[in-house]
């Protein structure tokens, strides 16, 4: 099955906790504090692989989350890092931010990207001893790693897209100017899914065709298989633009030129002003109705300035020219486009809201947020340790909300499970 969009949960390994230890050793007194540092979280790093052609492997596991780092120890030893959770998506994945929809990484550009940054790991409280603070019994807690939910969507890496009704014979074409190998049958939809075809027009000329699956009337507004896959085209630097000549199965070639045109309209206007190429297929089936048809939607091709080809896929004629032009034209068009980043990494107090509080049976309940950090980096065994939690919460205007409420002296607080009484 090919699968070209997945959404992911992504969770980077939380940093390891700083130590509260003192050095202890024969003959030597007052030691002082050796508390080590614990070490960083695990990153979550997408890594680009040339073997991977799907998201198959994204449509039933859908969390990842890398290793924590360990906590810190005594005799100022540093915990260790957290391993990195390495994950492999297909050249030309775009990863997007969920919540915003922002582009964060083009796969086609980069081979590595860290979708989500471990945290780092907390100090030992050898890092806070000073010359009026000799003895530090607390120590700071290891920062959360970076949690975020992630799209991913593959954008096939084609110079060429083959656009259409179905069953005008794109397949037919890329299999006759290529060495791929699609499935071809006298039926709507044969084609599930995009195929690729590397098509050489002479010594040291090559180009990627892509068949773009049929697109009907509507597919910009969600009908049939279109707008799965007209993403496939996003990068392809030309569209060739396939049409039924003979008109066996009742259909008109101009009308279903302008139908295919405003699809693509719809869906992207970048998409649309792309350059285009028309191939009318099938021309050795043509009657006399079919050819005064074929005729017109010539003419109004030429007047739009786009070049014109009759072939036959089917039956080996104009392929050849048709495959010369576009080797010329892709010599005068830019790279294929690369989804340049356009997401910014949220700043650290956007991460932590402020906590709620709440009142339950005469108890005030402050939680979430940054106060869960404020707990983890506490020692309430520690007069100085409580002084700076007293001291963040004072200042960060916990007590402020908290009389706003209607507080009084005496009651009872509840910071996490940490209960104390109120006093102004």
């Amino acid at each position: 099955m090919f699968v070209d969009k997945a959404t992911i949960s992504v969770k980077a390994g939380k940093g390891g906790n700083g130590a509260v230890a003192f050095h202890r050793e024969k003959y030597v007194a007052s030691g002082g504090p050796d508390g080590g540092d614990g070490g960083d979280g695990g990153d979550v790093v997408l890594v680009a692989d040339p073997n991977m052609s799907t998201l198959m492997d994204f449509r039933y596991k859908r969390k990842y989350a890398a290793e924590n780092g360990a906590d810190g120890s005594g005799r100022r030893c540093s915990g260790k890092r957290g391993g990195d959770l390495v994950i492999r998506v297909p050249v030309g994945t775009v990863v997007r931010d969920s919540k915003s929809g922002a582009v964060m990484a083009d796969m086609s550009a980069v081979d590595r990207f860290v979708a989500a940054k471990g945290g780092s790991g907390g100090w030992g409280n050898c890092r806070f001893a000073t010359p009026t603070r000799q003895a530090p019994r607390f120590a700071r807690a290891g920062l959360p790693g970076v949690e975020r939910e992630i799209i991913l969507e593959l954008k096939l890496l084609a110079d060429v897209g083959l656009v259409g009704f179905p069953n005008v014979g794109k397949s037919t074409l890329l299999s006759v100017v290529s060495r791929a190998r699609p499935k071809i049958a006298d039926y709507p939809f044969t084609t599930l899914f995009p195929n690729l075809g590397v098509v050489y027009a002479g010594e040291g000329h090559s180009f990627v065709m892509a068949d773009i699956p049929g697109i009907i009337e509507g597919a910009g507004e969600g009908a049939g298989l279109g707008l799965e896959f007209l993403r496939h085209i996003d990068r392809c630097r030309l569209v060739v633009h396939v049409v039924d000549a003979s008109g066996r199965e009742g259909r008109d070639p101009a009308e279903d030129f302008d139908i295919i045109n405003r699809e693509l309209a719809e869906y992207s206007p970048a998409l649309a002003s792309r350059p285009m190429l028309v191939a009318a297929n099938k021309c050795d089936l043509l009657d006399e109705e079919a050819q005064r048809r074929l005729e017109e939607l010539e003419r109004r091709v030429k007047a739009a300035g786009m070049p014109f080809f009759r072939i036959s896929a089917a039956a080996h004629t104009g392929t050849s020219e048709l495959v010369l032009a576009i080797s010329r034209k892709l010599a005068e068009l830019p790279p294929i486009a690369v989804f340049e980043p356009e997401f910014v990494e949220p700043e650290e107090e956007t991460q932590l809201p402020d906590p709620q509080i709440s009142r339950e049976d005469g108890v005030w309940y402050v939680d979430g947020g940054w106060v869960d950090r404020l707990v983890d980096n506490v020692n309430f065994g520690d007069y100085e340790s409580r002084m700076y939690f007293d001291r963040t919460l004072r200042g960060r205007g916990v007590f402020d909300r908290l009389e706003e409420l209607g507080i009084s002296e005496g009651d009872t607080v509840s910071v996490r499970g940490i209960e104390f009484e109120y006093r102004r």
